[in-house]
């Protein structure tokens, strides 16, 4: 591990430490808080001697996400004997229900707007972030996403993005300001390696859509049937914590719409090693125009999943559809993205 990580994996444990201590000073049966101090003590011990992360049957790397989430872990994966195996599949798999219940319904109607979306994580847990929020006069927030990292440690910092916006969306903060403070929350609470890029918004009952990206694949913009990437991009959430961003904004009408992707749709493999690309996803909007969005979607995800065929997922997949009416695709073109980068 890095000298950064091994930092915080050490705070970690003091923190740990000092809070058992104090529990095992008040209980009348300390027996099982001495147990786990003695296992933060020999963790630390491990640390001291330069054994710390290093399994000790094979004397390989023990995986960095699982230390990051559990520092007292003294085998790798491979060498986890079947009672923890059994363990960590159960967390594994209550870790993805828990997932499953942060995201939106997978379709929604708001003012004149709609929504549809794709949600496939590559593994048991997902990294990709997604959430839509109904704020009534306020407008509706939608959030794409993807963190660093894989596995658990990545649908950790996802839940950590999910309960940022949520908490901050009822203090009516104009987009700019919100994403700011959202920034710098997650900066202060998160290792330097890690960080989030995403895209998100505001729409509103008119057709206007306040929309920014930190650092995602550009998102796609739907007009008069025609499909152009939206290419305004700030720095990733957590890079930096402070840092200005620049908000754009759109006035869409019917048929008019946003196509925000992961980065697992245009980087899918087939077993070629040929990469999927964002121009089939356009080719499919533009020949499916005036569609049901749901049917858009799917179609979508069954071109994705007929060119990886068989291919190994390596990536999450999110593909997450707003249009101003039930299609997408149909109305002649209007005015120029506005930018601007004061607040809003």
């Amino acid at each position: 591990m890095t000298s950064t990580i091994d930092h915080y994996v050490k705070q970690q444990l003091l923190g740990r430490r000092h809070k058992l201590e104090h529990a095992a000073a008040k209980s009348s049966k300390p027996e099982q808080i001495f147990r786990l101090l003695d296992e933060i003590d020999q963790a630390l011990s491990r640390m001291d001697d330069g054994s710390f992360g290093v399994c000790e049957t094979c004397h390989d790397s023990i995986e960095q996400e699982r230390l990051i989430c559990d520092p007292l872990v003294r085998f790798c994966l491979d060498h986890l004997n079947r009672r923890e195996r059994d363990a960590l599949q159960e967390d594994l798999e209550l870790a993805a229900r828990v997932q499953r219940g942060l995201l939106p319904r997978s379709t929604l109607d708001w003012k004149g707007w709609h929504i549809c979306y794709h949600y496939e994580p590559a593994g048991v847990v997902s990294g990709d972030y997604c959430d839509v929020i109904d704020a009534g006069d306020s407008g509706l927030y939608f959030m794409v996403g993807d963190v660093s990292g894989k596995g658990v440690a990545a649908s950790m910092l996802m839940a950590h993005l999910h309960a940022m916006f949520r908490a901050l969306i009822p203090f009516e903060l104009s987009l700019r300001c919100m994403l700011e403070h959202a920034n710098r929350v997650f900066s202060e609470s998160t290792l330097p390696s890690q960080y989030a890029t995403l895209v998100g918004g505001r729409a509103l009952p008119d057709g206007r859509v306040e929309i920014y990206n930190a650092g995602h694949p550009f998102p796609l913009v739907v007009r008069g049937g025609e499909v152009n990437t939206l290419p305004d991009s700030n720095l990733p959430l957590g890079m930096f914590g402070e840092e200005e961003f620049t908000i754009s904004r759109l006035q869409l009408g019917p048929g008019d719409g946003l196509v925000i992707y992961s980065d697992g749709v245009p980087e899918a493999m087939n077993n070629s090693g040929n990469e999927y690309g964002i121009s089939r996803i356009t080719d499919l909007i533009t020949g499916r125009g005036g569609q049901d969005l749901s049917a858009v979607v799917a179609a979508c995800r069954e071109d994705l999943s007929a060119f990886r065929q068989n291919a190994m997922r390596t990536d999450d997949v999110t593909l997450f559809v707003l249009s101003r009416g039930k299609s997408i695709g149909l109305r002649p073109p209007v005015q120029q993205i506005e930018t601007y980068a004061s607040a809003v």
